[in-house]
């Protein structure tokens, strides 16, 4: 395949346009703490308005099927 010798100005800066850095797009939830968008709250393990993880019953659950792997029941 031929590759063009030269680029205009116009043809590298458009190419060059979207190396640009683009600032952070941060949202603010219900609670008025500030994270990324379409991210889940770290704090509150919220994502758009529901609890999608809930940490303290997995904690529970791991602790159930390490027990039993024990044998402790």
């Amino acid at each position: 395949m031929v590759v063009r010798m030269r680029h205009t100005r116009a043809h590298t800066a458009n190419r060059r346009s979207h190396h640009a850095l683009k600032e952070n797009r941060l949202s603010r939830s219900k609670e008025g703490t500030v994270h990324p968008r379409h991210r889940v709250l770290l704090d509150g393990s919220m994502y758009r308005g529901r609890s999608v993880l809930d940490t303290a019953s997995k904690r529970l659950a791991r602790a159930q099927r390490a027990a039993k792997r024990r044998g402790d029941e």
